[in-house]
């Protein structure tokens, strides 16, 4: 791992920055009106929770907040990175970078130095039983043997990096290694020797069983191998993941695995084999001659120029980027639990239950029954490694470092707050309710705070004061559009309370509803629901007495559907429109008319519109142009006086109910010249018929049909019996005309 990447970017695991909590807002917390602007704020399940802040808190499986078991922060550790660590007989040896130290911690948190390597990172430790330390360095990986005080190079497997360490069932040092994937067993200082060769980029994770046989986890391809002690080795898994960084271990002969696909991995996929082969040479000489080796990202993508990993997440892996697998003792793998954001780093068994370390916000769980049990949020970034402590576990953090133990204690007081919360519009708020339990001695209270800022700043309120009781008056928050709660959890060392649903009632600022636009379908269109089937006979006019002067169509469809298509109804007019309400209430429309020259009397055309369109039989109104007022309403069906209303006027539209007429007819040498005109729409169709035939379109003096007056050119011979003239305005009113005596 390059703690100090060449092209000058900061570390993976330090770029990298989790979106849960805009993932988690939009999926799991809930606005839920009530009356048309009255809402409620629900907050009820894991994943809304967990996009919160706990402090002392822990969270159960079925999404519940408890008081968290006391955890202790232990020490401090002054390096950049704590990258690996192991029990000791005096408290725990723990692996650093980018300074290469091997620190020993003990249970009162004091630290001792026990070696400095030449090489910037120690990504393994091991302790023997009888209390020796072996340190895995990289890149140039060599094992060192500490004992004393002193130092010695153990074994040199001439591999980049030192992976993990793991005791042989026969007393050998066993040695995971990449960029070449091999398995080396270390039986005396020197002299090891290759066990297994993966021909993978990195054997990253080991761990030995208590009968003999050794998992094998390898980076790359995403491989759980199991090494029998006959020396076979059987694929039991191929992950989809590509790294399989931890192993864990119960008494029953069950494990448990971690399998990443993340940009915070330590292990880096992004480099081509070529580039990953020159920076290797590189750091060998840069080692030789300055005595500082820095780590050179390892191998993916063979032959590419670009790199298609980045960590060991795939451009466009869609899977989570950690998910735990069991393993059963006759090697049967199922998958037990994933996070979808969330990178797992380390994995323990300890107080009958598994242990899960992650990043990239510092948490550690247990899982219970599959489900993972939010136990501590630590103020660090990652939880690297769990440890074996008594009640424990202890755990290990980077970036910053620092050691830490669960005491076994409950804590006595712990503060949840939620995320910011987004009431979109400006709001007042009214009461808090809460489901939870209050064992005897215990409480649970509640404050808030508002702002106009979506994230919490100077201009927000205060904190109210804290309040009790399973309903809350909200009175003393500011009306504001973003606002934040939190719950303190107390327990006089008894039960711890729990708390289980927020719900949160506020109302928005009635704001006007917004019209985007009027229009007005051409003459005869209207329209129905796109499943309406006119076969059905549904498609039934309202008798006009009974909705004043204008005729209007309802569409019925057999389920409902709001997908509309365009039908043709002679006579009717539609208009259509645009509108939304800002605070998403029901809307409610009006039209009305006048003549375009009017200036006022308004008269009513259609109340309480909930679709956005109206048909009519425009029959009803004299030819002339009209204009339509829309008014839109956010009626609120039990606070008339706060209704908001909205109104668009649309453009003239034109009510041409009046055919074309016929002004004279000339006899030509080759046929006739019609003159024709139309009072208030252009022609759009003019065509002829000879005896009976089919209508033929008539020639124009000017070559276009498109005027008020045109003079068409009927081409016809002598001899015919029957010349009929048809006639078709914009408005498609339509007209027929006998020219049969003028042609002859």
């Amino acid at each position: 791992m390059n703690m100090r990447a060449r092209d000058g970017t900061r570390p993976m695991i330090d770029r990298y920055r989790s979106r849960l909590v805009g993932i988690i807002l939009g999926l799991a917390c809930l606005a839920l009106p009530v009356e048309s602007q009255v809402r409620i704020y629900s907050m009820q399940s894991r994943a809304a929770f967990l996009a919160g802040t706990l402090d002392g808190i822990g969270l159960d499986s079925l999404g519940t907040l408890r008081l968290a078991d006391q955890v202790e922060r232990l020490t401090e550790v002054s390096e950049p990175f704590l990258l690996s660590a192991d029990s000791h007989p005096d408290g725990w040896v723990v692996g650093t970078g980018n300074g290469g130290r091997v620190l020993l911690i003990d249970r009162q948190g004091a630290t001792t130095v026990l070696f400095e390597a030449p090489e910037p990172e120690i990504f393994s430790v091991f302790v023997a039983e009888d209390g020796v330390v072996f340190a895995g360095s990289s890149p140039n990986g060599k094992v060192y043997r500490i004992e004393a005080g002193e130092a010695t190079v153990f074994f040199d497997p001439e591999q980049t990096y030192i992976w993990d360490l793991e005791s042989g069932s026969n007393g050998s040092l066993l040695v995971a290694t990449g960029t070449e994937g091999k398995l080396f067993e270390v039986r005396a200082p020197g002299q090891g020797e290759v066990l297994f060769d993966t021909q993978d980029t990195h054997l990253r994770s080991l761990k030995a069983l208590p009968n003999g046989q050794l998992l094998m986890g390898t980076a790359g391809e995403g491989l759980i191998l199991r090494l029998d002690q006959d020396g076979s080795v059987r694929t039991l898994y191929d992950a989809p993941q590509p790294e399989v960084v931890a192993f864990a271990a119960d008494p029953d002969g069950s494990c448990f695995a971690a399998v990443l696909a993340s940009e915070a991995s330590l292990v880096s996929l992004g480099q081509t084999a070529r580039e990953s082969s020159e920076d290797d040479e590189q750091a060998s000489d840069a080692g030789d001659e300055a005595g500082e080796v820095t780590v050179q990202i390892t191998v993916s993508a063979e032959g590419s120029d670009e790199p298609e990993t980045v960590g060991t997440r795939p451009i466009g892996f869609q899977g989570p980027r950690s998910e735990i697998l069991r393993i059963s003792p006759e090697g049967l793998v199922e998958s037990l639990a994933g996070f979808q954001e969330e990178t797992v780093y380390t994995l323990a068994w300890h107080r009958d239950r598994l242990w899960v370390g992650t990043g990239l916000e510092g948490k550690v769980y247990s899982l219970s029954n599959g489900k993972p049990v939010l136990e501590k949020d630590v103020d660090e970034r990652q939880v690297v490694v769990l440890l074996d402590d008594d009640p424990g576990p202890a755990f290990a953090t980077t970036n910053a470092a620092a050691v830490y133990r669960i005491s076994g204690r409950t804590e006595r007081r712990g503060v949840y707050t939620s995320p910011t919360l987004d009431a979109q519009q400006f709001a007042t708020f009214g009461n808090l309710r809460w489901q939870g339990k209050t064992p005897q001695g215990s409480r649970v209270r509640f404050s808030l705070r508002s702002g106009m800022s979506s994230d919490p700043d100077r201009t927000w309120s205060a904190w109210t004061a804290w309040q009790s009781g399973m309903e809350i008056p909200l009175t003393p928050v500011p009306a504001g559009r973003y606002f934040q709660w939190r719950a303190e959890l107390e327990a006089d060392g008894g039960v711890s309370p729990s708390l289980s649903e927020i719900l949160i009632s506020y109302k928005q600022a009635n704001l006007p509803p917004r019209i985007e636009s009027l229009t007005v379908m051409e003459p005869g269109q209207v329209l129905v629901p796109a499943n309406f089937n006119p076969a059905q006979q549904v498609y039934e006019p309202i008798h006009p007495d009974r909705q004043g002067i204008f005729t209007v169509l309802e569409a019925k469809a057999p389920n409902e559907n709001r997908r509309l298509k365009t039908l043709w109804k002679k006579g009717y007019r539609t208009l259509r429109w645009k509108s939304e309400d800002p605070n998403e209430d029901d809307m409610f429309a009006n039209l009305e008319f006048r003549r375009a020259d009017a200036e006022e009397h308004w008269l009513p055309m259609a109340e309480d519109l909930t679709d956005t369109h109206h048909s009519f039989d425009a029959t009803a109104l004299p030819d002339g142009r009209y204009r339509f007022r829309l008014i839109v309403r956010d009626r609120l069906r039990s606070e008339e006086s706060e209704v908001e209303v909205a109104e668009l006027i649309s453009e003239p539209v034109l009510v041409d109910h009046s055919v074309p007429v016929l002004i004279g007819v000339e006899r030509q040498a080759a046929g006739l010249e019609v003159e024709v005109e139309d009072l208030l729409s252009p022609l759009r169709r003019a065509e002829f018929s000879l005896d009976a035939g089919e209508w033929i379109p008539a020639g124009t003096v000017d070559g276009l049909l498109d005027g008020q007056h045109e003079t068409l050119l009927l081409d016809l011979p002598d001899s015919a019996k029957l010349v009929l003239l048809r006639l078709m305005d914009a408005a498609f009113n339509v007209v027929t005309f006998d020219l049969t005596r003028e042609g002859q």
